[in-house]
């Protein structure tokens, strides 16, 4: 019946609305406004990076409060359409309002995730890293198949992706780095930093027992010149070594990947992507930068837990998410206990309702479990 959809109607434009009006939509327009004008200056362009930076500014602004202005319009014409019904008696607008109703409830949803992600890095590109943990050539094909998942979800969105750093094993990968470009990539992945689990029997195994292979995600974010990180030069040991290569015209004949330690915090950064020395230093500095920006934040949060709630840290007996292929197909995450049996999908990078279900879980203030508290898949 149409009345039956007066309430949701009525509730989801409640919604839309005091978002909205949190959202401040006119001090927003008016940022919007500044930054345009900026770019009417003769000389805007002469310095390429300060004004792409300002354009990827205006970009983001607009990406903040338009799906919101959009979300507002599609609420009245909602309610337009069904107050037209009600006049008319005319029932079969039933489906349709359903339809742009339903629409509009994912829409919101969507946007109030992407409100969340408003912290001062959460725009920004991300460096992710995979490390196999302790199991050889399992472990190793187990990273390897995390960072094909990684690698798919980044295409679906249409993100940009380099690997930057690999270090290659007989059955997979020990380590790589991947550098992703997007605009919230940091935002949506920093939630999968952690231990991942894996339950297979392997196909390394003649006996065919079943295995259990660990590796740990690192997620930093791309830092832009908005956000400083001192680095000194004493701190600094920089190595160089030549790349790795498949052979052929792709050995590379100088020393031009570049290793950087820095030495007061022990943190160790590689590149070996670029054929120019100089070019891997910039990309190593980029990560080292990121990596001492996340390393100063979690010690700043550990200082501030003294006060607060405790803060578990990333080990082994703290999964975020397992992977389970034998005896059953599950994909559980054991934070949010968002589960799929669909496990061909993740692993071809279908983590969005993973991603979106921890955000959203982040929204609503839910408490957050661990991987200990299930005995099923031990």
């Amino acid at each position: 019946m149409l009345e039956e959809l007066k309430t949701p109607i009525t509730e989801l434009k409640e919604d839309i609305m005091n978002v909205w009006g949190r959202l401040d939509p006119a001090s927003i327009e008016k940022k919007i406004a500044e930054k345009e004008a900026q770019t009417t200056a003769e000389n805007f362009w002469e310095d390429q990076q300060k004004a792409q930076h300002v354009m990827n500014e205006i970009k983001l602004l607009k990406g903040r409060v338009e799906p919101w202005k959009k979300l507002v319009s599609d609420i009245n014409d909602i309610e337009a359409l069904y107050e037209l019904g009600e006049e008319s008696k005319d029932e079969s607008v039933e489906e349709e309002l359903k339809l742009m109703l339903n629409t509009a409830k994912a829409e919101f949803e969507h946007q109030s995730i992407l409100n969340l992600l408003s912290g001062e890095v959460d725009k920004s590109s991300a460096f992710l890293t995979i490390h196999s943990g302790a199991g050889g050539t399992e472990a190793e094909d187990w990273a390897y198949m995390l960072s094909r998942m990684y690698i798919r979800w980044a295409e679906r969105q249409g993100f940009k992706m380099e690997t930057v750093d690999m270090l290659e094993a007989e059955g997979g990968i020990k380590s790589i780095t991947i550098q992703i470009n997007g605009d919230y990539v940091y935002g949506y992945l920093k939630g999968e930093a952690g231990i991942h689990r894996l339950v297979r029997i392997s196909p390394f195994d003649a006996n065919a027992r079943r295995h259990t292979s660990f590796s740990s995600v690192f997620v930093f974010p791309v830092l832009d010149d908005s956000i400083n990180v001192e680095i000194k030069p004493e701190d600094l040991r920089i190595d160089t070594y030549r790349a790795g290569g498949k052979g052929g015209q792709h050995v590379n004949k100088t020393d031009s990947a570049v290793r950087f330690t820095h030495l007061p915090t022990g943190i160790v950064v590689a590149c070996q992507s670029e054929r120019s020395q100089i070019m891997n230093r910039q990309t190593a500095m980029s990560i080292l930068k990121s990596k001492l920006y996340a390393y100063y934040k979690e010690q700043k949060e550990k200082e501030n837990s003294k006060y607060g709630a405790e803060k578990k840290d990333i080990s082994w007996g703290n999964q975020i998410r397992s992977y389970v292929f034998q005896p059953y197909t599950l994909v559980k995450d054991h934070r949010t206990k968002y589960e799929t049996g669909n496990i061909q999908a993740v692993m071809d990078g279908d983590i969005t309702q993973f991603i979106d279900s921890f955000l959203n879980a982040q929204w609503k203030g839910l408490p957050m479990g661990t991987g200990e508290d299930d005995d099923d898949l031990k």
